[in-house]
């Protein structure tokens, strides 16, 4: 066994096989605990809108909410463009004051109703955040309206006893929440959808990628590397189709929501996939094997960059900055409209389409300037006589 390991070490596949596993714990340990370092410190990139339509009666309730609120607010949407923009995820929660609401709670025995609204089809982070901050406001206006309650029945003189603990009754509880949702999401399997398909058809393209660089290089002496570049165009552009079919069939299949239709949501998956293959490739065409490890690299910062987990306003400028530039960001953007509902994947996709079309044209031209590989049985030219 002891020749056995020493015969082994010396193989170069399993020194690189032990350094690739070293180097993944390195980089997403360095790239995981800088990128959501601080991120509940950025809360205040969030967008909030609030609506009042109760006018000048209910503007003090509106500018201490501006005030106290932990994000940013905009006060200056109606109710539809403020739908609109959540719809669009220029804002995170609409928070609505309809009319009639500081009527109502000067009515002893009436109630108050907020109206929160929030769109689902977001990152699980932005839904659970938002969904605490709307108990939160509801809690702060009741214990503001039940001062002022007390405060009243305090001065008002000749009530009996008994009437006024049940004007106190009524007071312990004036506002109340209704929370609305906007492409709502059908279970936690649903929600993770978006990342589970980056992870998937991003490590499956690298895998995919290297063992397709491998047959390559072994035929680099046979064919030209025209013939190998249109060959590598034909498979990436079958698999993507297949592939994604197969996917995309399974996640209706278990119950997935497709809110746009199975075929966007299929195109569309074999328009980021086969984005994925090209670009993971590029890098073993640079660089060779060596390419895994900015596959590696590529891997972990799309994960974090991308807003699958995390959304991308809550991370630091560096890595917000990088996923404007890494396909899997408009991944996400175009599975969750794709998927939960929203505007469409027309944006995400012209992204994707400028950023494969750009790999693709790198990737031509590396390969046009490496060396064509001569075969080893290939005659030697003669030498002409002197």
């Amino acid at each position: 066994m002891v020749q056995a390991l020493r015969v082994l070490f010396k193989k170069p596949p399993v020194i690189v096989g032990i350094v690739t596993a070293l180097m993944f714990q390195v980089i997403f340990s360095i790239i995981w605990m800088t990128a959501y370092s601080g991120v509940n410190d950025r809360t205040n990139e969030l967008t909030v809108a609030i609506v009042n339509e109760d006018g000048e009666l209910s503007q003090g309730i509106a500018d201490r909410l501006a005030e106290t609120l932990p994000f940013h607010t905009v006060s200056n949407l109606s109710s539809e463009e403020a739908i609109d923009q959540l719809n669009h995820h220029q804002v995170h929660m609409v928070l609505g004051i309809p009319a009639g609401f500081n009527e109502l709670l000067q009515t002893a025995g009436s109630t108050a109703e907020i109206k929160y609204t929030i769109n689902e089809a977001n990152p699980v982070t932005i839904k659970s955040m938002m969904q605490g901050v709307s108990q939160s406001v509801t809690n702060t206006i009741n214990k503001q309206a039940t001062a002022q309650g007390v405060q009243t029945v305090l001065t008002a003189t000749g009530t009996p006893a008994d009437q006024a603990a049940n004007v106190a009754t009524n007071l312990t509880s004036r506002v109340e929440g209704v929370t609305t949702s906007i492409n709502p999401v059908n279970g936690m399997n649903n929600q993770m959808v978006p990342m589970m398909m980056v992870l998937a058809s991003y490590v499956g393209a690298m895998i995919m990628g290297m063992n397709l660089q491998t047959a390559m290089g072994m035929l680099s002496t046979t064919f030209s590397r025209w013939t190998l570049f249109g060959a590598r165009i034909v498979i990436n552009v079958g698999s993507a189709l297949m592939v994604s079919l197969l996917g995309s069939s399974l996640i209706v299949a278990l119950g997935g929501q497709i809110e746009q239709g199975f075929v966007a949501f299929w195109l569309f998956q074999a328009l980021f996939l086969c984005t994925f293959m090209f670009f993971s490739q590029f890098f073993l065409i640079c660089f060779g094997p060596a390419g895994s490890l900015f596959n590696v690299i590529s891997l972990s910062l799309q994960l974090v960059s991308s807003g699958a987990m995390v959304p991308r306003e809550l991370l630091n400028g560096f890595y917000s900055g990088v996923g404007q530039f890494l396909p899997a960001t408009y991944a996400v953007q175009g599975i969750l409209s794709a998927q939960l509902g929203g505007p469409g994947v027309q944006s995400a996709a012209g992204s994707i389409v400028l950023i494969l079309a750009i790999v693709v044209a790198l990737s031509l031209l590396v390969t046009l300037l490496k060396k064509q590989r001569v075969s080893a049985g290939a005659p030697s030219p003669a030498p002409s006589n002197a």
